[in-house]
């Protein structure tokens, strides 16, 4: 679950499947991180600029591996972005969970709900599906030295 953890606080990783490049941004995420993206999206220039709102560490509770963290669109293209990962993993097993839950609105000039619904939703899921099958790839075989040997702790 550490290896996992870490990976998803990896910038580089988050950049392969936004396809959007952080602007002077850390290697890792953590607690307080923020973080400038800029790319095309839709046909558009965009910049999104993240917050790191909530960050917890790796840690055992009532027999449960657990961690999270949570990102939020400080100024973008949404009305709001808040998106989070939670990890756990039952105590004695190698299995880990992720779940990420995302939840956003778009401006009204934007095309609101109906833009949200046929459009970015679908997208969005695009993206998490993506991101999951690097993380699973990463993680479960030798690709994860990459990323986490320039951590440090």
């Amino acid at each position: 679950m550490e290896r996992l953890f870490r990976l998803s606080t990896n910038i580089e990783i988050v950049q392969q499947t936004l396809k959007m490049k952080p602007i002077g941004a850390a290697t890792f995420v953590a607690a307080d991180s923020r973080v400038h993206w800029r790319g095309w999206k839709f046909g558009w220039v965009t910049h999104h600029h993240t917050l790191i709102t909530a960050f917890e560490e790796p840690h055992v509770q009532d027999g449960w591996h657990m961690a999270s963290f949570q990102d939020a669109q400080e100024r973008g293209r949404f009305a709001s972005f808040c998106h989070n990962h939670v990890f756990r993993q039952r105590e004695g097993d190698t299995f880990t969970t992720l779940e990420d839950r995302v939840d956003f609105s778009l401006p009204f000039w934007m095309g609101g709900s109906l833009a949200e619904r046929s459009l970015l939703a679908p997208y969005i899921r695009r993206l998490l599906q993506e991101r999951f099958a690097l993380l699973k790839e990463l993680a479960e075989g030798e690709g994860w030295r990459l990323y986490l040997r320039q951590q440090s702790r």
